[in-house]
């Protein structure tokens, strides 16, 4: 049964990257500031960092996800239970993310572990634990998350409109219309008529439209600051979330006993990557392009916001869904532009609302059946 569960550990941690991955560079791909492969691999190397790295910043999740206090303690070193509560949440995310739709990992294991509890531990799952330990965060996370970006949208927004940065003009090209627009690719450019003074103008097609800031600070470009720190904050979130989700992955092996520190852990952390670099595209495009229009000042927002929050949870130990953290986070600048979509939101809460009890089932059935 030992390999069994490495197996799902790995299996587990292929989901996560799936679904996970492209969630901290979204913003970066969702606002033209790079394509879908640079985006990729940017976040596959900072999940890759962030993996390796996460044990020291984070063992206490670890410790949490082990599901100690959840259980009794001699059900939680049956390998059998930890095979189905990987197993539940691997088919949670593998099939949300089949769906296009951003899922938790998190949600998926707190639910496997609460379904498993109640089928092993004949109904004397401690809730009360669950509720404190786990639902809590995973509630206030989102929304703090959501207001922290519109807060910050607005105040960013006013400290650009104080300095009189403003947006390049320019006219985007497409094959059925001309169309004046704020902004573009700087990809086929045109000076405007030579004059002194006068706007900026490019012109590109509609398709690669994407938001460019004039004007210059300390001798560099608004656009190139701005640009360079969404660069960062991009792969800042992807380590954040590598940071939180590696060490909930790998307590499956901690809960048997086995040490899963140090370099036992490059196997969830090549697992997470690879799942990304192949099954991320359907996520990555509902994440970027579904739920709002983001320029590279407002994906920098979002991207601050999510960074922080997640890398601080994970400090302090606290179970927080990165996907519900990034998700919030462009949902508020969304509601704050007034230009959320909702039907993409009404679908991803759906995702969010059936991914613990879809794991608690999934988990519960394979434990039962495999206790039987």
């Amino acid at each position: 049964m030992t390999w069994l569960l490495g197996l799902t550990v790995f299996w587990l941690a292929w989901a996560n990257g799936a679904n996970d991955n492209f969630k901290g560079v979204a913003t970066l791909y969702g606002s033209g500031a790079l394509g879908y492969r640079a985006a990729l691999w940017l976040a596959t190397g900072m999940t890759l960092a962030g993996s390796l790295v996460s044990i020291a910043l984070a063992r206490g999740l670890t410790q949490t996800f082990s599901g100690k206090g959840l259980a009794p303690d001699d059900l939680l070193r049956d390998p059998s239970l930890l095979f189905a509560v990987g197993a539940g949440a691997a088919v949670t995310i593998l099939l949300a993310t089949r769906l296009g739709m951003p899922a938790s990992t998190t949600h998926a294991l707190v639910g496997a572990l609460a379904g498993v509890a109640l089928v092993a531990g004949h109904g004397h799952a401690d809730f009360g634990k669950l509720w404190d330990s786990f639902f809590k965060p995973l509630i206030l996370s989102p929304v703090l998350s959501m207001g922290g970006a519109a807060v910050l949208y607005r105040v960013f927004r006013g400290a650009r409109l104080a300095m009189r940065v403003g947006g390049e003009t320019c006219v985007c090209v497409g094959s059925d219309a001309v169309a004046a627009a704020p902004y573009c690719s700087p990809s086929q450019s045109v000076a405007s008529a030579g004059l002194r003074g006068a706007p900026s103008m490019m012109v590109g097609e509609r398709r690669e439209c994407v938001a460019r800031f004039g004007g210059r600070a300390e001798g560099l470009s608004v656009q190139s600051i701005v640009k360079g720190a969404h660069l960062l904050s991009g792969g800042a979130v992807c380590f954040a979330r590598a940071v939180n989700d590696t060490p909930k992955i790998a307590a499956l092996l901690l809960a048997t006993g086995a040490p899963a520190i140090g370099w036992k852990l490059a196997p969830v952390a090549l697992a997470m990557s690879v799942g990304g670099l192949l099954q991320a595209r359907r996520v990555a495009e509902t994440m970027s392009r579904r739920i709002t229009e983001l320029n590279p000042g407002q994906g920098l927002t979002a991207n601050l916001v999510t960074a922080l929050l997640v890398l601080g949870a994970s400090r302090l130990g606290v179970p927080v869904s990165t996907t519900h953290v990034s998700c919030g986070a462009i949902f508020g600048i969304g509601a704050a532009r007034r230009s959320l979509r909702w039907m993409a939101l009404l679908q991803i809460g759906i995702t969010w609302l059936t991914t613990l009890p879809m794991g608690a089932a999934v988990a519960a059935g394979l434990y039962w059946g495999l206790a039987g």
